[in-house]
């Protein structure tokens, strides 16, 4: 059996949610490009727009990483939900939108439930491959 057919699907699809939220930040960085048009001062929008281009690569990266079944994007794909949990909450709590809180907190929560089910822990973990 291939390492490819030993992929918990909870994998790719936490991998698949993960590179959406990439793509995601890469659209914003061409939103803000676009803008940077319109500003009188064009060098800090682009600066912005280049800083969410490194950071959704990133999180894209390891979102593909995931996708085709790769154990280094489990760790920053993680991290990024941790992250945007708390983003979740501010959304939700002190700037008082709580819809906007609530998706965000409803997909994050879902992507971690994904990373920590017994299947791809012991994926992670290589538990379950075998010496051939």
């Amino acid at each position: 059996m291939s390492t490819q057919e030993q992929v918990p699907p909870a994998v790719r699809v936490a991998g698949a949610l993960t590179a959406l939220q990439g793509l995601t930040g890469l659209a914003f960085a061409v939103v803000l490009v676009v803008h940077s048009f319109d500003a009188p001062r064009p060098g800090p929008v682009l600066g912005e727009a280049a800083y969410f281009t490194v950071l959704a690569g990133g999180i894209l990266a390891a979102g593909v990483g995931l996708v085709l079944g790769r154990h280094w994007g489990r760790t920053p794909a993680i991290v990024v939900q941790l992250l945007l949990l708390g983003i979740a909450w501010y959304l939700y709590g002190p700037s008082d939108r709580q819809l906007w809180g609530a998706l965000l907190g409803a997909y994050v929560v879902l992507v971690l439930f994904l990373l920590f089910t017994n299947p791809v822990r012991r994926w992670a973990l290589g538990v379950d491959e075998h010496d051939e």
